[in-house]
């Protein structure tokens, strides 16, 4: 007899990147001007061990604006998770949108949902079991328009937000 075998599916959170993971300062390229927001590394560590993966989705407009490059993004992603080893951790993958704002409705800049469904295929995951943290109305409009839960965040210790969300929502 043929046992046929299903691949589970994965439960993930959503970050935007800044305001989220790092302060914004607008345009952000270049590693010098990188800082972290206060529990974002403990954040994504501590979702990491609650079986969750991390997946950054981001508007990165400042490429097609010709200020910096896809090399540029990919190269500080790639920073990013370096410094993430340090603490046993990682980002399990990076999705950002070049588009600028009002490029219509092939965009994949968020409030389309598009990175979420493409990471979604990506990673096989189940939409049911995943949700999103980020600064902006665009990201929780992101968030609404894929059916999942969409947190906002101003201000204070990232870690402190992801915890009362698992504890509200994912218990």
């Amino acid at each position: 007899m043929n046992q046929v075998k299903f691949k589970k599916y994965q439960k993930a959170v959503f970050l935007d990147r800044d305001g989220v993971i790092n302060k914004d300062i607008g345009y952000l390229n270049k590693i010098n001007d990188f800082e972290w927001i206060e529990g974002a590394k403990e954040s994504i560590k501590f979702l990491k061990d609650s079986g969750f993966l991390v997946i950054v989705i981001t508007n990165q407009s400042g490429v097609g604006r010709g200020f910096y490059s896809e090399k540029d993004v990919e190269y500080l992603h790639k920073w990013i998770n370096d410094q993430l080893k340090k603490e046993k951790t990682k980002i399990d993958d990076f999705f950002f949108s070049t588009d600028l704002p009002n490029s219509g409705e092939n965009s994949d800049r968020k409030p389309s949902p598009k990175m979420i469904f493409h990471a979604a295929e990506k990673h096989k995951l189940d939409l049911k079991q995943c949700f999103l943290i980020g600064d902006k109305p665009s990201d929780i409009k992101a968030a609404e328009n894929a059916g999942i839960l969409g947190f906002l965040f101003k201000k204070g210790n990232l870690l402190d937000k992801v915890k009362k969300i698992l504890q509200d929502h994912f218990n």
